[in-house]
Parts: structure tokens; C-alpha cells; sequence
């Protein structure tokens, strides 16, 4: 009895430690893109997008496992333990945001990507629930999503680096002449 209930709370901590990691992805991914055009106040997705985060990584402490140690598909639960090491980066340096420069932040951040797809693959490649209707539409329609937002944030971040790159220099920010081209 006790070894099922531990069991149960393994597997449903650790699909609700991927979707609390997936809505933090989501949530960051429509903060930096922007894609829901100011109808949520910014603070207010970036303090979800915080929780979300924090608590992914108390659910997952809950459901971790060391890894190579059990029989039970030891690669896959090793990604999940990897994972486990980048969400806690992510979410150390979040924390530590404001004593870091912006790129040590900002790199280790984009550590999120990675994080996400190890999870996704351990979710997918562990779990006894993988064949399940709900779990596996549930990761199409999360992983099509982050698909779809993280292009839109390249996107957006290639028409910054147009815009601020040195190849367009003083030209770029010189102001316009008033005088009608001819």
C-alpha cells in the first residue's frame, strides 16, 4: 500500500512539477514576445512566470530520483535529473537577478530551452502515463506552442539586432534629413 501511494506520488508530482515547468516556459515566452499585447499587466505575468517556475521546482523536488541508481528506464530518468540541475540554475540566478550582469542572467536563462526539451523527453520516455490521450495532447499542444512563441522572440530579437546592430551604426542613429529625397 505504501509503496503504490509513494509511486503515485512520484508519477503526479512529476507531470504536474512538467506542466508547471511548461506554463513558466509559456508564460516567459508571452512576456518577452509580448504576444498578449498589455491585456495582463507585465508585473503580473513575470510574477506568475516566477511562481510557476518556483513551484515546478518544488513539485520536481518532490518527484525526484538520483540518477543511473533504479532500473526503472535509467537514461530517461537521468534527463529528468538533468533537467532538475537547470531548472534549479534558472531558478538560483532568477533569484540572484539583481546582484548578476544582465548576460550571466540572460545566458544561463536561455538554459530554459534545453530544461524544457530534457523534461519533455523524460516525461515522454519514463512515464507509465505517455500513452495516454490527455498527457500526450497535452505535450503536443505545449511543445507546438513554445515552438511557435520562441519563433516569434527570435524573430522579434532578429529585427532588434537589425535595428541596434553595429553594422548600422551612426547612419541608424543619425536623425533623418528633412529634405525631400529627390
Amino acid at each position: 500500500m505504501i509503496a503504490n501511494m509513494t509511486w503515485y506520488i512520484a508519477r503526479s508530482s512529476g507531470i504536474v512539477a512538467w506542466l508547471l515547468l511548461a506554463g513558466s516556459v509559456l508564460w516567459g515566452l508571452a512576456l518577452s514576445t509580448k504576444v498578449l499585447r498589455g491585456k495582463p499587466r507585465p508585473n503580473w505575468i513575470l510574477d506568475l512566470h516566477r511562481f510557476l517556475g518556483g513551484i515546478a521546482l518544488v513539485f520536481t523536488g518532490v518527484h525526484v530520483l538520483v540518477p543511473f541508481t533504479g532500473r526503472w528506464h535509467p537514461v530517461a530518468v537521468a534527463w529528468g535529473v538533468v533537467g532538475l540541475y537547470l531548472l534549479a540554475a534558472v531558478e538560483i540566478t532568477s533569484l540572484l537577478r539583481k546582484k548578476l550582469s544582465k548576460r550571466a542572467w540572460r545566458l544561463t536563462h536561455y538554459l530554459s530551452f534545453p530544461l524544457f526539451a530534457l523534461t519533455t523527453a523524460h516525461t515522454l520516455a519514463a512515464d507509465t502515463d505517455r500513452n495516454t490521450f490527455l498527457l500526450r495532447w497535452a505535450c503536443i499542444l505545449v511543445v507546438a506552442s513554445v515552438v511557435v512563441l520562441t519563433g516569434l522572440r527570435v524573430r522579434k530579437a532578429d529585427k532588434h539586432d537589425l535595428l541596434t546592430s553595429p553594422a548600422s551604426g551612426a547612419a541608424a542613429r543619425a536623425p533623418r534629413s528633412r529634405v525631400p529625397a529627390r
